[in-house]
């Protein structure tokens, strides 16, 4: 597995991800944008805009039977351009790769994308109800608290991530 920037040779696929994760409802519990082919088109091209810019990564497989499904997972750290200190950290993984630590080693990626880019801390919100989204962050040690009756946001200090 590799995880680097969104590009936008990636748009493509990036979509195909998108369209896989609306095709299982999971717009209900990822939505930072539309799971669209305009949204790929978007990400992929943030970075032609000058000043301080968000994070969007992609997950490549590289397994070569995986060929149709080159990107399997999505994730973002967000805030940076609209100023805030502490980016908010999101991830999608396609439908067919969960279960195979994707989503862990996804996250430790960001955690170190954020550390470089000179945050103490990333945020995330989770709705309660998705129950194995909430075990993995609680096992890298997110400390939560309420936002809603269906969500909590959880904090990760990324002086944290040095120490393990």
């Amino acid at each position: 597995m590799k995880f680097r920037p969104a590009t936008p040779s990636d748009e493509a696929d990036l979509a195909r991800l998108f369209l896989a994760l609306a095709q299982v409802g999971d717009e209900r519990l990822f939505h930072p944008h539309p799971l669209s082919a305009e949204a790929a088109r978007t990400v992929c091209h943030h970075r032609e805009t000058n000043g301080p810019h968000d994070e969007y990564h992609v997950a490549i497989s590289e397994t070569p039977n995986d060929s149709v499904d080159k990107i399997v997972g999505y994730g973002i750290l967000r805030g940076w351009t609209e100023g805030y200190e502490i980016p908010s950290l999101g991830i999608a993984v396609h439908p067919k790769h969960r279960g195979f630590g994707i989503a862990r080693a996804f996250m430790n990626h960001l955690h170190a994308v954020a550390a470089a880019r000179g945050a103490k801390q990333v945020r995330l919100k989770v709705y309660r109800s998705n129950t194995a989204a909430v075990r993995l962050y609680q096992s890298l040690s997110y400390a939560f608290q309420p936002w809603s009756e269906t969500e909590m946001v959880g904090f990760y200090t990324l002086a944290q991530r040095a120490a393990a």
